[in-house]
């Protein structure tokens, strides 16, 4: 288990919707110092919070990072894009650009702070995924988080000899303007970071945050025609 209390964090995405509720959260709980991510980031008033930036797409970006954030002992993998187009019919290119944001940037994160959280005792990697990596009918997005999901299975086993906890967290939909579209009932993100954190310190490798994702998980050795979002079933 990881302690947040005097903990050194980095959240990717940490300047809006979830990463930033992470961020508040983190910061409550006794964090000693936060990084937190954007593309374009803005100043902040707390000194706690260290706003950076980060393009997960881009190598030297991420590298710059880990180079800068040398003291984290917390990663939270939580920037991501949605495009819900269809995988046949789609734009390949959003098709690719999602999998490079949500597979192949949180993989690189992962990468560029693996040796700096063994140099700083283990910590913790925490991965953010998705009811949709189980489900059909959300396109590059939910492939995306099913191939993340996979990723973050492996990398516990390859970061278990350095003593880094590796916690996937699975949630529905989130308050957020990235879903503001969606009529769903959605959680509040404050309650995805209190969730997710606790999950954290009580040394946890799964999170499942709502009833709906638990639902899900159970059915899965069901038939996999079962895994289709409610709006698509005919």
């Amino acid at each position: 288990m990881t302690a947040i209390k005097d903990s050194v964090a980095l959240v990717t995405g940490g300047q809006r919707g979830i990463g930033k509720a992470f961020v508040e959260e983190l910061l409550a709980r006794g964090a000693r110092k936060v990084y937190a991510t954007a593309r374009a980031p803005h100043a902040v008033d707390d000194p706690r919070v260290e706003p950076v930036p980060l393009d997960v797409t881009d190598a030297d970006s991420v590298t710059g990072l880990a180079e800068r954030a040398r003291d984290v002992d917390l990663v939270i993998n939580n920037a991501g894009v949605l495009h819900p187009a269809p995988l046949l019919t789609g734009e390949l290119a959003q098709v690719l650009a999602t999998f490079d944001t949500n597979v192949y940037g949180p993989l690189r994160v992962a990468r560029a702070f693996a040796p700096i959280l063994a140099g700083n005792g283990g910590g913790a990697l925490v991965n953010i995924h998705s009811i949709l990596s189980w489900m059909a009918g959300s396109g590059a997005y939910g492939a995306s988080k099913a191939a993340f999901w996979s990723l973050t299975n492996s990398l516990r086993l390859e970061l278990a000899a350095q003593h880094t906890q590796v916690v996937g967290v699975h949630l529905g939909f989130a308050d957020t303007d990235m879903v503001a579209d969606v009529t769903a009932e959605k959680i509040a993100p404050a309650e995805v970071a209190r969730t997710v954190l606790d999950g954290v310190e009580n040394g946890e490798n799964e999170v499942l945050v709502d009833e709906a994702t638990r639902t899900v998980k159970a059915v899965l050795s069901g038939p996999v025609e079962n895994l289709v979002l409610p709006s698509l079933r005919s």
